[in-house]
């Protein structure tokens, strides 16, 4: 009474999970890969029937976690070392790219200042000089004002003495 297309297709399913179970366990005591696309392929399925059936995807990944019965201890350890590689290789990638950042702000900013410089709105480069040159200057404005004050008093008295010289020779006449 049942559908002979839905029974067909029931039996294909069955037939394609039972290759994939004999692709796992070979690939598992051959030492083999085991990963979706390996089992996959050595069972002549789609990776996608395996993401659709849960069950099959979960053995994949527990038999990737567990050592596999045909190699020695060599595999696990290899499969540790390139694990730890893999970390160790993120690791240096996060500082590296920290270091990247740190040299782009630093170089960001000095081609700023430059920029900042050459279009002649910044501050000069050499400010202690200048500061130095200022003090200087201002000292000697002090000193011209004081000495341009004593000629002026004495060109007050000699304007004076001028004076009383006219006034007594206009006297005498």
């Amino acid at each position: 009474m049942a559908n002979p297309m839905i029974e067909g297709r029931r039996a294909d399913s069955a037939r394609r999970r039972q290759r994939v179970i004999k692709a796992l366990n070979t690939a598992h005591t051959d030492g083999a890969e085991i990963n979706v696309s390996a089992i996959a392929r050595a069972a002549g399925v789609d990776r996608t029937f395996l993401y659709r059936h849960q069950d099959l995807l979960a053995q994949i990944h527990t038999a990737q976690a567990a050592p596999s019965a045909g190699t020695a201890n060599t595999t696990s350890v290899t499969r540790e070392s390139l694990k730890a590689d893999l970390a160790n290789a993120q690791a240096r990638i996060a500082r590296l790219a920290g270091h990247n950042q740190q040299l782009e702000r630093k170089l960001s900013a000095l081609m700023g200042e430059h920029a900042w410089r050459e279009s002649g709105l910044g501050a000069p480069t050499d400010i202690d000089q200048l500061q130095r040159r200022i003090t200087m200057l201002e000292q000697q404005v002090v000193e011209l004002t004081g000495q341009l004050e004593e000629r002026d008093q004495e060109l007050d008295a000699a304007r004076a003495a001028n004076r009383d010289l006219f006034t007594n020779m206009n006297r005498q006449r």
